[in-house]
């Protein structure tokens, strides 16, 4: 495998493909530290730069993980990390979301200090606060950029209003958000507003949470533990055995163009620009190499017609969080 060509995300460069990090030690299931950072050290050797993490996650496990990877291979990496979702310890699906400017602050010298590194290369606000102006947020991460722990600042599940108003104040490096054959809702106003105002766009999930990938046949597979399991409506029972017939018709699909689902479903991501940068998360070697195999697919316009045709955004059963979370997307 050849290593990854570049994309741009604003000023930014990183490999075309990025690697999520979240379920290496949260909501999928079981983890297996060794494993997960061969892993990253596979992706940086195939050129993988931009890794993807967050405070929450774990919470905080995974970037004492992530740091721990990376102690001695700094240089090659293009550091993400985000802040602002606050879990109640007591209740999983219960979480607060915090922008106000003190625990801007707070949050980034805490993960700068379990990352083990001396600044932040892409800092995200994972969640808009609705309480907080978001100009209070983003001048509190622009004061993080003056003081060196910040590179660049971006936006997670954010609407075109607020990306609008958040640019303004400082300029905007990416927009992480949901993105996948599955869940189009960006393409409206969020993706066009990007590209007006140079933001690169970095899509997390763009496997539909594996279910794309084709790895499962039953909600049997997943364990008892899995967040998608319990807290994801479209793996839910009813919902999981109608996507799965999606599933199935990207695998004939892939089939004829000798590819695996996952990977034509990357390539479709990938082909929506040059300034799109996708996270499928991992936290085994095969599959990271299966996903960054998909940077060689090249489609067709027949070829995304195609796929579009047997998976159409509409037929997918369940929204994509739990209706508690839903009201903190797209914000």
């Amino acid at each position: 495998m050849t290593t990854l060509p570049t994309r741009r995300l604003g000023e930014l460069e990183v490999g075309a493909q990025g690697l999520g990090c979240m379920g290496m030690s949260a909501f999928y299931g079981q983890t297996d530290e060794p494993e997960s950072i061969a892993t990253i050290h596979r992706a940086l050797d195939l050129g993988v730069t931009l890794l993807d993490t967050a405070d929450m996650y774990g919470p905080h496990t995974n970037e004492r993980l992530v740091g721990k990877a990376i102690a001695d291979r700094r240089d090659q990496v293009v550091l993400a990390t985000k802040f602002a979702i606050v879990l109640d310890p007591n209740d999983p699906m219960a979480r607060g979301i915090r922008g106000d400017a003190p625990y801007v602050h707070q949050a980034c010298d805490a993960s700068l200090e379990r990352l083990g590194v001396d600044h932040i290369d892409l800092y995200y606000q994972h969640r808009v606060d609705p309480n907080t102006p978001i100009e209070e947020t983003v001048g509190a991460m622009a004061e993080l950029v003056a003081a060196g722990k910040v590179r660049h600042i971006g936006l997670s599940e954010a609407g075109a209003a607020t990306i609008r108003r958040a640019h303004a104040v400082h300029p905007i490096t990416a927009v992480q958000t949901e993105w996948s054959l599955w869940s189009r809702e960006i393409e409206d106003e969020v993706v066009p507003t990007c590209r007006e105002l140079g933001i690169g766009i970095v899509p997390y999930s763009p496997l539909g949470r594996g279910m794309l990938a084709g790895r499962f046949n039953s909600t049997a597979d997943l364990a008892d533990d899995d967040f998608r399991k319990v807290g994801q409506p479209r793996f839910a029972e009813g919902n999981f055995e109608r996507n799965l017939a999606i599933v199935e018709a990207l695998r004939a699909l892939a089939a004829e163009r000798g590819v695996t689902p996952g990977q034509l479903a990357l390539a479709w991501v990938q082909r929506q620009g040059s300034d799109v940068v996708p996270i499928p998360g991992t936290k085994r070697r095969k599959y990271l190499e299966e996903n960054l195999a998909a940077v060689g697919v090249e489609l067709s316009d027949a070829d995304v017609a195609a796929v579009e045709k047997v998976v159409p955004a509409e037929a997918v059963a369940g929204t994509r969080y739990h209706e508690s979370q839903l009201g903190s997307l797209n914000r």
